[in-house]
């Protein structure tokens, strides 16, 4: 007797569950948890990382978003790597050498919490060129699991995300376009360290804001233009409108600064409306943390 499975043809993904967006505690638990997982100063600042720079960490996080996209991650594995990250930076020196190594593991621990199929530990060793050695990388991951306790289940920006949604006038045609502007505000948070101490909720709502500024949604609805939805997003997430409009301000400003060489590159392939393989530009870029997606 032969046994078939279904699943085997594809990976299954989890659809949003309707009640535990109604149920209003689901967010309070996430509103109240969701400090514990933040660092509470910058560790480049009250002198924990010595050795390590902010621009380091800036290109471990491309690279690691890389992985990620060339993976085909769910969005959440690249901010909860961040989030290992960031905590275990703020508790534990360590060498910059050491660096890559540190963000390898912290990529493979959050494949295994929210992957159907993680990252496998030989694959990460490759890209990194074969830098580091399997053991090494096991190694590094049983020390991030002791300095962060073992407490692996962050809350992160993408936990809020279908909360605030559901609370929106948005159309129901123009939400997949919302969510993957708000995936790439969310991944340029986790990627510029300047973000790294803001609360997940706060950077939950401004990217959303910053995503229906650049969608033009309010062209449609008066209630998702700036002051009214700003109102809205804070009284969501319990925050201050004027806090979340300067975060989201300040979002827009990393995305303008990343701008410049997408946008040159875009000039550069508009003289064909194709790639050469014949695809789309835009399917080229095929990820929802493109920042092509979102120029304003």
């Amino acid at each position: 007797m032969e046994l078939m499975c279904g699943e085997a043809a594809g990976i299954k993904r989890a659809l949003v569950d309707p009640h535990l967006l109604q149920d209003k505690r689901v967010l309070s638990n996430l509103l109240s948890l969701e400090e514990r997982y933040v660092p509470s100063a910058s560790y480049f600042e009250c002198g924990v990382q010595t050795d390590i720079q902010p621009f380091m960490r800036r290109t471990l996080a491309t690279w690691m978003l890389e992985v990620c996209e060339d993976q085909r991650c769910e969005e959440e594995v690249f901010t909860l790597a961040m989030n290992y990250l960031d905590r275990y930076l703020a508790v534990m020196p360590t060498k910059k050498s050491h660096l890559q190594l540190l963000g390898a593991a912290c990529m493979f621990l959050a494949s295994k919490l929210r992957e159907t199929i993680h990252l496998t530990a030989e694959k990460l060793c490759v890209y990194t060129d074969n830098s580091i050695r399997l053991q090494e990388l096991l190694d590094m991951e049983r020390l991030v699991l002791c300095r962060l306790r073992w407490d692996l289940a962050a809350v992160t920006p993408h936990d809020f995300l279908e909360h605030i949604l559901s609370e929106l006038p948005v159309p129901a045609e123009k939400l997949q376009l919302l969510r993957k502007h708000t995936y790439t505000f969310i991944a340029l948070c986790a990627t510029d360290f300047t973000f790294a101490t803001y609360p997940p909720s706060m950077i939950a709502a401004a990217s959303v804001g910053a995503a229906v500024r650049g969608a033009r949604l309010s062209r449609k609805d008066e209630r998702l233009s700036v002051a009214p939805l700003a109102e809205t997003l804070a009284k969501i997430v319990n925050s201050d409108a004027l806090c979340l409009l300067a975060c989201q301000d300040q979002m827009e400003g990393v995305l303008g600064a990343s701008l410049p060489q997408a946008q040159q590159l875009q000039q550069q392939q508009q003289g064909s409306p194709q790639s050469p393989s014949g695809v789309d530009e835009l399917d080229v870029a095929g990820t929802p943390t493109d920042v092509r997606d979102v120029a304003l």
